[in-house]
């Protein structure tokens, strides 16, 4: 069983004692990997989709939301990784016909990024199946743990908007 905190975890003052708040930090950074990769391993096995590592999936997600494409500029900043490791996930991925390389009619000289059919697919594919694994999961849970995920929600989409936040004041790059 992993260890929780409550409000007994706050001193006097009503704030989160630093003992507590790391702890929910090591917990937290703990759970996330494995349960990503748990998801991830669930939801291709439930449909028999193909092993299409986290960052293909991620660029695609990214493509997904610019059907008129973007830029391998825009897609490095927006996933924040360097324009080369977006160079070489396009290769791989253009060699499996997952993203198209277009050249706009008013500039030549340029590239944008779209996702394929094929690639929007399969990550509708993906959603649906990840939906389904989670639900079946999420419904065998006890009603208390199903309640504290729901409440938890808010939260954690909280921690990604400071953490995105964070790292945009530490860096200087805009968050996308």
């Amino acid at each position: 069983m992993r260890e929780t905190h409550t409000a007994a975890d706050r001193d006097g003052r009503g704030t989160p004692d630093t003992a507590g708040t790391a702890g929910i930090a090591a917990g937290l950074g703990g759970l996330l990997g494995p349960l990503r990769r748990a998801v991830l391993r669930a939801t291709r096995n439930a449909e028999g989709l193909p092993d299409l590592p986290e960052a293909q999936i991620e660029l695609l997600r990214t493509l997904s939301t610019a059907p008129e494409g973007l830029s391998p500029g825009t897609v490095a900043a927006r996933l924040r990784m360097a324009p080369s490791t977006v160079s070489n996930l396009v290769r791989t991925m253009s060699a499996e016909r997952l993203v198209e390389r277009v050249r706009p009619d008013h500039d030549q000289r340029t590239v944008v990024l779209t996702a394929s059919r094929e690639a929007l697919e399969l990550l509708r594919r993906y959603d649906r199946a990840s939906t389904a694994a989670l639900t079946r999961v999420v419904d065998d849970l006890p009603a208390a743990d199903r309640r504290a995920l729901a409440q938890a929600l808010p939260a954690l989409d909280r921690l990604v908007a400071a953490l995105e936040t964070a790292d945009t004041t530490a860096n200087g790059t805009p968050a996308t």
